[in-house]
């Protein structure tokens, strides 16, 4: 049986204030969405696409045509096209579903791809010890905070939140996340470990939100993966149906 490939990626940020050659970035995620558009049969894209994203009654962002025009064009083809929000991109609508037929998911999913049992998330509010950044989560899930930004006119909205993204990228060490921790310390890797215990099932844990590429073994059956990102590292995962593989983009190929 000839099976289609099932594609993995997160953290692109589309629109951020802090990225030099925004556009250009946005034309490389868009050849390599068009470079597997045959080849899919899904494609789960998991959180913090957008740097900041938020969505009005009559009103959505500027930008991005390329990006959504090539998501749309995929789901008018019969590709599969998953959406997690992550901590960047959580006040969506219906825009993503309706006009660019999206599967949109506000949390952790559990799914079944190919006989194998997959737990897929952004990865932000997973075991993370900053309170500052855990109080500041429950803050930007509450409905009251989004119907106060809301009622902001959308200049100022978006201006609001790109820059407050810009600001919190531009305070870390030339502006990317700390590198890998080791499993004591990665605090995806403990809440994973956790989780195990009680859902012996799962094969493959896949998470975004960290900005590095990590591939661990948890056991004989479970493997862990964070898929990196698309600012500096344009990596991503495939599945085939047997085999896992997290790979590089590299203009006109792909590569392990």
């Amino acid at each position: 049986m000839n099976r289609k490939n099932i594609y993995f990626l997160s953290d692109a940020h589309l629109g951020s204030l802090a990225i030099e050659h925004g556009r250009t970035q946005e034309r490389r995620l868009v050849r390599f969405l068009d470079s597997i558009k045959d080849k899919a049969a899904a494609v789960y894209l998991l959180g913090d696409m957008f740097d900041f994203w938020d969505e009005y009654k009559y009103v959505v962002p500027k930008g991005y045509t390329r990006f959504l025009g090539k998501i749309s064009e995929m789901t008018d083809m019969g590709v599969e096209v998953h959406f997690f929000t992550g901590n960047h991109d959580l006040w969506i609508h219906d825009y993503f579903k309706e006009e660019c037929g999206m599967t949109v998911h506000t949390r952790p999913a559990t799914v079944e791809l190919y006989d194998k049992v997959f737990f897929l998330a952004h990865g932000d509010g997973l075991g993370d010890p900053d309170t500052k950044f855990k109080i500041l989560r429950k803050l930007f899930h509450d409905p009251t905070c989004r119907l106060l930004l809301n009622a902001l006119h959308p200049r100022w909205g978006m201006w609001l939140g790109l820059n407050w993204a810009k600001h919190s990228r531009l305070k870390r060490a030339d502006g990317k996340e700390p590198p890998y921790m080791g499993e004591d310390k990665e605090y995806l890797v403990r809440f994973t470990k956790d989780y195990m215990k009680t859902h012996r099932d799962i094969d493959y844990f896949l998470y975004g939100h960290r900005h590095i590429e990590l591939d661990l073994m948890l056991s004989r059956k479970t493997r862990m993966v964070i898929l990196g990102d698309w600012i500096s590292q344009f990596t991503y995962a495939v599945f085939d149906g047997e085999h896992f593989f997290l790979e590089e983009y590299v203009e006109g190929e792909s590569r392990p």
